[in-house]
């Protein structure tokens, strides 16, 4: 069966259908239950499957991760909202030197299956410490797995499948791509899903590679229809996986192309950009046309609301760096 719903609602339903498939999943963060989460991601959750398994937790980060590890030490699958994306550091000691950690710290005797859920990034005019791009720091800490979603359909089948991983699981969620709409599949069984950590073409091309991940894979999308216009083909490729990073499709199609442009949020400095850059030069020197692009955010803290759509990507930003390509 297949509905047009919004992101939101999505993982809204994948949340579901993990609670009913595994009585030992759990959801615990702040206002996940009586609220149904500040975005409502979490809403009805607590009143079908009880104040038990979605869990209103205290104004406490450190205390809501460490808690989790201690369930799933204990055979449980916690699901851990975090409200905000900057509100995540209060807990980043417990995910780096204990989530990470604790499988290895243990020769492989415990596993830690985990997913913290991070509304990430900007562009709903909020105040500081509520449009940041963390994705970084996660996908540089050996021992943990990251991801991110861009469309309804992977919301849907990638939180399933990221609570059904024996791994810990950094889960981003682009907040402000929350309320955009895209056909489900809701009854589409998980085993024949597309894999969690593989990156995906979303749209075919020939004169360059544009790679995005989060809430710019649409701006991605959106500057491919209007290069189109120009006569100007750019294939995107969803990366979804940031750590492990999937790139064989990536070097296959810049192999094609000979031109690639790294698109992301974050600011441009020590991020993913410079690192997915780095192996498409190394594994694809030779059919490079141009140096590998970055367009990213500016290297300052996330600034005001009003001016936030000065600070993020857009459009023009990457037209602009498509032809700064085919000017070498």
């Amino acid at each position: 069966m297949s509905e047009t719903i919004t992101l939101g609602k999505a993982l809204n339903h994948g949340l579901r259908r993990a609670l009913e498939s595994d009585p030992k999943v759990v959801i615990m963060g702040e206002d996940v239950g009586k609220l149904g989460g500040v975005f409502r991601i979490t809403d009805g959750l607590q009143k079908d499957f009880g104040e038990d398994r979605v869990i209103d937790t205290p104004l406490a980060e450190s205390g809501i991760i460490g808690t989790a590890v201690g369930l799933a030490i204990r055979g449980y699958r916690p699901v851990c909202e975090i409200q905000f994306d900057g509100f995540v550091f209060p807990a980043f000691d417990q995910i780096v030197t204990q989530v990470a950690k604790m499988h290895y710290r243990s020769l492989g005797n415990i596993k830690v299956p985990m997913v913290i859920r991070i509304p990430y990034g900007g562009g709903i005019g909020a105040v500081e410490h509520h449009s940041e791009s963390p994705e970084a720091y996660f996908a540089h800490t050996p021992g943990l797995k990251v991801v991110t979603c861009a469309s309804p359909s992977d919301a849907y089948v990638m939180i399933q499948q990221a609570i059904a991983s024996d791994d810990p699981v950094i889960f981003f969620e682009p907040k402000r791509r929350y309320w955009e709409k895209g056909p489900v599949e809701l009854d589409a069984p998980l085993s024949g899903a597309y894999p969690l950590h593989a990156s995906r073409l979303i749209r075919p091309g020939t004169h360059a590679t544009v790679l995005a991940y989060g809430p710019m894979v649409k701006t991605a999308l959106d500057a491919a229809t209007a290069a189109a216009e120009d006569g100007r083909e750019l294939e995107v490729i969803d990366l979804r996986t940031l750590s492990p990073l999937d790139l064989a499709p990536v070097f296959e199609s810049v192999r094609r192309t000979g031109r690639c442009v790294v698109v992301h949020e974050a600011p441009g400095n020590v991020g993913l950009g410079a690192e997915i850059a780095a192996r498409v030069t190394e594994e694809c020197f030779y059919s490079l046309e141009a140096p590998v692009l970055r367009v990213s955010g500016y290297d300052i803290p996330y600034p005001a609301a009003r001016v936030e759509e000065e600070y993020l990507p857009d459009l023009d930003r990457v037209l602009d760096a498509v032809d700064r390509t085919f000017g070498w």
